[in-house]
């Protein structure tokens, strides 16, 4: 029931993923996942770009790099983790924005079109059995020195997926009824 699955989702990170790989076939399920997202004017903003093999070690090299580049007093532990992160995942998926070139609609809708895209990913990762999470770091405005972007089109971040051991921790939420306002 989609209902329990929506409930089951988590954020899976990179240090709980193991060494198994993920079939291609798998990521083409999950992206085919994201095409089905709404979205208005039909302008179907979501572009990704998937990392698997040796893309991820120079995606985690080119981030750190930019990292220490940009910062005033890298720190050692968040340089090591954006090198590590990366060669720990199955594949990484980096999530892009295409603007619509004729700015139908706003860009705040292509984004929640965007985000509707990977949710309908995480939700399929989750029925798959694969750990995900969307990671989206400061770093993510120079990813245009690292992928060759169309006009128009930006990185909003990157989403990590492996396979993990075990149990993922129940979640909880806040009552819906303190987050609502019913009016007749």
């Amino acid at each position: 029931m989609i209902f329990d699955l929506i409930k089951k989702r988590r954020a899976v990170f990179p240090a709980q993923y193991n060494d198994a790989s993920i079939a291609k076939s798998d990521i083409e399920k999950i992206l085919e996942a994201a095409n089905w997202a709404p979205t208005h004017k039909k302008t179907e903003p979501w572009r990704f770009k998937v990392m698997v093999g040796d893309a991820k070690e120079k995606l985690g090299l080119f981030l750190s790099y930019k990292y220490m580049e940009t910062e005033a007093r890298p720190k050692q532990v968040k340089v090591k983790k954006l090198i590590e992160n990366p060669k720990k995942a199955g594949a990484i998926i980096a999530i892009c924005m295409q603007r619509d070139p004729q700015e139908r609609i706003p860009d705040w809708e292509e984004v929640a079109a965007v985000a509707m895209a990977v949710q309908n990913m995480w939700l399929c990762c989750t029925e798959m059995g694969i750990g995900c999470y969307w990671s989206s770091p400061g770093l993510v405005k120079y990813m245009d020195e690292f992928f060759d972007l169309n006009t128009g089109e930006v990185c909003l971040g990157f989403f990590y997926m492996g396979h993990y051991d075990g149990e993922i921790d129940e979640q909880t939420r806040t009552p819906i009824g303190e987050k609502v306002v019913w009016m007749e």
